[in-house]
């Protein structure tokens, strides 16, 4: 039997459970795991500059294909507590990243050693599993079942916690004969697509929303197929946007507080039945129940058991892999279809997209210092269905969920339940590290920036190129506008004059000299009309020197975007609303008055 490390068990582990890249930071406590790693070789690593980056890289890689889980490495101490922030994104999320971090040896646990700290009672609650290994022989057990959690049921983080004298410990192992243990996913029933498909039928005004769980499953295509054949529309969740092209003629729009479109919201009060698909049904998309739930049958399809009934009861839920449901859907639908037995929804469905046609937004605006809607009509000029988005949250994200279009799945990548500051650099250079091929843009506002913007020198050192618009307004702006409910605007501008660049006014920070300082190309804009020459000469410089290149929005300092604080009913529109054509020109249909 082969003899090594259980470090080097761990590093072949990964490999043969397809792990091909990793983040993270070396240190004294997880050392014998990079001995192991670059002993191995077969596995790229990318340095981050904060052990927190390395979460939210491992994070992007997963998001951007099916299969893919990202690892992020940290030594003992406080590099497993700066990684908790990118576990809670990702178990909020349903995402599967593996962090491992480094320990003080065995001996001297609980005996307040350097940086020892119990990272694994720490991590317990935003995670799927989060195991100190204190037996060397376990290791590959633990790793093997890491995989195994990960990938079973609603998909999740783990954490394994590798003390020292564990790394180094040799053990019997030969990796030729490991396999990777077949992952667990609950499938409905033919009786349970049966009686979904008969409530569907049996409505008049019906929709589909279609949630996260769609795309973790890889199932947007059937998806599409149900919709057809049954003539249903779609409203996705923001984490689901992309499972229907934005231009398909059974997208009606997203729904919700923040995050919606007016036809969206519209449509979706005009519903009478509700299929959900890998959704959490989370309160910014339903806002006050009583409004959102009355007057509706609701089917729940959902991979994990207790999502069911968690924030309403439906009148009917379906414990099942999001995939396995909706190849019974089609399944049935098709022997429907075939008999002639499903209603003619053409009327519900267009009226769907009369309202996408005459409920729009507008966008169009020339105003200096530069309007946020503007950004986003050229960056649909500028950039094509083959774009990956990533963005964090603020009003950045708000008006570009609002405004930007999505056609494919994986193309809209956003942190949804958790919300971090700082998520965005670090995630799109995760996406871009998975996908080289793809144009990848990124999304934020100032502060969002700012938190973690040293990860730009990871992306300059390791050569991974994107693109990234920076929104710049020298405010909080979604918690100033937040505040106006307590009539305060108190401790959110990040307004001050720079010594050093008097030409940014009251802007303060100077983001481009930041950029380039970091090894990263950078273009100030601060007129709209150059807006889309920008875009297109970031792209340009990103392949050439390829690095991170941010382009600059200097944004009027104050916007309020549409959002309401309620319900979906009552969404307060703020900037005045698209009457003519032009008032939007990029707008999924030409508007109709």
């Amino acid at each position: 039997m082969p003899r090594m490390t259980a470090a080097r068990a761990a590093v072949e582990i990964l490999k043969r459970e397809g792990v091909t890249h990793a983040f993270g930071v070396p240190g004294a406590a997880i050392n014998p795991f990079y001995a192991a790693l670059k002993g191995a070789g077969g596995i790229a690593h990318i340095l981050a500059r904060h052990v927190e980056g390395a979460s939210h890289m491992a994070e992007g890689y997963t998001r951007a294909a099916p299969g893919n889980i990202g690892v992020c490495i940290g030594t003992s101490g406080p590099a497993g507590t700066d990684m908790i922030t990118g576990l809670y994104s990702a178990i909020g999320d349903s995402i599967p990243i593996l962090c491992i971090t480094g320990q003080a040896p065995t001996a001297v646990l609980h005996k307040e050693d350097f940086q020892a700290v119990d990272i694994a009672a720490i991590a317990g609650p935003v995670t799927k599993a989060a195991t100190t290994v204190r037996a060397a022989a376990q290791v590959p057990g633990v790793f093997q079942q890491a995989f195994h959690l990960m990938r079973s049921g609603r998909p999740g983080p783990v954490l394994i916690d590798l003390p020292i004298d564990v790394q180094l410990t040799e053990i019997e192992f030969d990796p030729e004969t490991y396999q990777p243990l077949l992952p667990y996913r609950p499938v409905a029933t033919r009786a349970q697509a049966e009686k979904a498909v008969a409530l569907l039928n049996a409505a008049r005004r019906p929709l589909i929303v279609a949630g996260g769980g769609i795309i973790n499953a890889d199932a947007a295509e059937l998806l599409a197929e149900f919709a057809e054949l049954t003539g249903t529309p779609v409203v996705p969740t923001l984490m689901g946007w992309g499972a229907l092209a934005d231009d398909h003629e059974l997208n009606a729009g997203m729904v919700g507080l923040q995050t919606s479109h007016r036809y969206g919201n519209a449509t979706f009060l005009e519903s009478d039945f509700v299929l959900g698909i890998g959704n959490r049904w989370a309160n910014r998309h339903t806002g006050e129940l009583g409004l959102y739930t009355r007057g509706r049958t609701f089917v729940h399809v959902d991979i994990e058991p207790t999502q069911i009934g968690r924030i309403f009861a439906p009148d009917y839920g379906i414990a099942s892999d999001a995939k396995a449901a909706l190849a019974l859907f089609v399944e049935v639908a098709r022997e429907l279809d075939a008999a002639g037995e499903l209603p003619d929804r053409s009327a519900w469905a267009a009226a769907a997209q009369e309202r996408k046609a005459a409920l729009q937004r507008r966008t169009h605006f020339d105003d200096v210092p530069i309007k946020p809607q503007r950004v986003y009509e050229e960056m649909n000029k500028a950039f094509g269905p083959d774009t990956r988005y990533v963005t964090a949250i603020g009003l950045s994200q708000i008006a570009g969920a609002q405004l930007l279009h999505v056609y494919r799945p994986r193309h809209w990548i956003n942190c949804g339940q958790a919300g971090p500051l700082g998520w965005t650099v670090p995630a799109a250079l995760g996406v871009a590290t998975a996908d080289p091929t793809a144009p990848v843009v990124a999304l934020s506002g100032d502060y969002d920036f700012q938190f973690l913007l040293e990860e730009l020198a990871a992306g300059a050192q390791h050569q991974i190129p994107y693109v990234h618009v920076l929104v710049n307004n020298a405010y909080l702006g979604l918690i100033r506008q937040a505040q106006r409910g307590l009539g305060i605007d108190f401790q959110v501008s990040l307004e001050f004059a720079n010594i050093n660049a008097p030409e940014l006014g009251v802007y303060g920070v100077d983001h481009v000299r930041v950029a380039e300082g970091l090894g990263c190309k950078a273009i100030r804009v601060t007129a709209p009309e150059r807006l889309r020459a920008a875009f297109e000469e970031a792209g340009r410089l990103a392949a050439e020197f390829r690095v991170p290149v941010i382009v600059e929005v200097i944004l009027e300092r104050v916007t309020n975007i549409a959002m309401s604080a309620g319900d979906i009913g009552g969404v307060n529109e703020f900037e005045e609303i698209a009457t003519e054509p032009g008032h939007a020109p990029t707008a999924i249909k030409p508007l109709k008055v």
